[in-house]
């Protein structure tokens, strides 16, 4: 299920919201924790019901071996729980490895080997990088002994909380658990209903009216590459692409941290106008900050030791955007985006390390147009396509004043709309930044009506989120 969707908008929410608060008022709070974890079961089964079952089976699963590990505290089990966590961890990466990187194996086996396994086409189901991460989370800091206090009602809000189930943001337990069991929170708070009308709104405009008709152009764009790419349109649609996929991801963010708000529950920020980074480093304390933020906990300070050579900030930096790059997606362009993000950020640790200081009149337009160009690797199919792309941006023989001007006049609006948008990202304040300036008023009000009245005119033409993919 979409949330920019009639269904979502004008069914499911409407009838979670009402169910959960009422037997919230009646003090059925146990009955209110299980009617949000069946709608929100409900709305994951609506986006992979061939799946369904298995999603449950992990969630459940993963609850029993994190028990365990909260129960098997103490020195003299720690071979027990040591074996308990390495099972658990295996079997959450062993579902995802099957359902998103088989055919890549197989590829692979093909290429090196020369034979010909039959690929397997296996359909990848929504969410499962995501929620995948927050079992391994949830197993890791059960290990640690962090999650003792929580029953089982706790543990399945934590994990399948509707709004961030899908793409995020990826959030920790110890943020939404005890949101959960504040009574404060279990009356509506129409403050809270109204502000997350207001956010939900922006995050819906900026995936429908920006970030939409920009991904359909570029997309066509970059599944039809051919040889001898004109240099105003690999430029254009690059940059288009770079625009659209950041409206996208945090259009959803927006609408999710809207949602949490309106159930009175906090979501942490996920965007923070990584667009206006002056260097690389910034641009991913920015950029999807909990996704960060998880691999900076789990996998960056387990490589990284202070003092120690083989294990210093540039070796755990590659390791760590090794990972980003290889669970983003089932394919060698997005390793190779991994470590070139990753070379990336250590270059710009190492100029600071030096005592130099960038600043923003140059360094924002290069991180942008380094931004711009690492995209295009993500977006392309294959290194080729890449490689036609990065080669058609500097094919100067094609650059005419009378092209240029045709491709405007035939494309104005997705021109036009990408100025919008890159206006924007440099100019305008984040949804934070708004959104901690509400205030449960007319004008407030009207602009979020006027947001979602558009819309909501305009859902006939819903195209998936982008993060879906992966």
């Amino acid at each position: 299920m979409i949330f920019s969707t009639y269904q979502f908008i004008l069914l499911f929410l409407p009838i979670t919201f009402v169910g959960y608060f009422v037997l919230h008022r009646f003090k059925y709070t146990t009955l209110a924790k299980l009617w949000l974890v069946l709608a929100s079961f409900f709305f994951y089964a609506q986006g992979s019901p061939d799946f369904f079952p298995f999603f449950l089976g992990s969630v459940v699963g993963n609850y029993v071996v994190g028990t365990g590990l909260s129960k098997l505290q103490g020195k003299e089990h720690r071979i027990e729980r040591g074996l308990l966590l390495a099972v658990g961890v295996l079997a959450n990466v062993g579902l995802l490895g099957y359902y998103k990187y088989t055919d890549f194996f197989i590829n692979n086996v093909n290429f090196v080997t020369g034979s010909h396994f039959p690929l397997q086409h296996i359909i990848l189901p929504i969410g499962i990088s995501f929620f995948t991460f927050q079992l391994i989370a949830f197993l890791v800091d059960s290990f640690r002994g962090e999650t003792k206090t929580y029953d089982v009602m706790d543990y399945l809000l934590f994990i399948t909380f509707f709004p961030q189930l899908i793409v995020g943001p990826i959030i920790h337990h110890a943020e939404v658990v005890p949101q959960f069991e504040n009574t404060d929170n279990h009356k509506i708070i129409f403050d809270n209903v109204a502000k997350g009308i207001f956010i939900f709104a922006i995050g819906c405009a900026k995936k429908m009216l920006i970030a939409d008709p920009l991904t359909t152009d570029a997309q066509s764009f970059f599944d039809h590459i051919t040889n001898n790419l004109p240099m105003i349109q690999s430029w254009f649609h690059s940059v288009e692409y770079t625009v659209s996929y950041y409206f996208d991801l945090s259009g959803y963010a927006d609408m999710a941290i809207g949602l949490g708000w309106m159930f009175n529950i906090k979501i942490p920020q996920n965007f923070n106008s990584p667009y206006k980074a002056k260097d690389f480093q910034e641009y991913w304390q920015r950029w999807h900050m909990t996704l960060s933020r998880f691999l900076g906990a789990y996998i960056f300070r387990n490589v990284y030791r202070r003092g120690v050579k083989y294990r210093n900030y540039y070796i755990a930096t590659m390791v760590t955007f090794f990972v980003s790059g290889f669970w983003h997606g089932a394919g060698w362009t997005f390793v190779a985006w991994g470590v070139i993000n990753g070379a990336l950020v250590c270059l710009s640790s190492w100029i600071k390390r030096k005592g130099v200081d960038i600043k923003v009149w140059y360094g924002l337009p290069l991180t942008f147009l380094f931004a711009i160009l690492v995209r295009v690797l993500f977006v392309s199919n294959t290194f080729s396509d890449a490689y036609k792309v990065f080669k058609g941006m500097f094919n100067f023989s094609t650059v005419h004043w009378s092209t240029l001007t045709k491709l405007v006049v035939e494309n104005w609006d997705n021109w036009a709309l990408t100025a919008v948008g890159l206006g924007i990202c440099w100019f305008l304040p984040t949804t934070e930044k708004m959104s901690s300036k509400f205030k449960t008023n007319w004008k407030y009000l009207a602009y979020a009506a006027v947001l979602l009245t558009i819309c909501i005119l305009n859902m006939d033409k819903v195209v998936q989120f982008l993060y879906f993919q992966f």
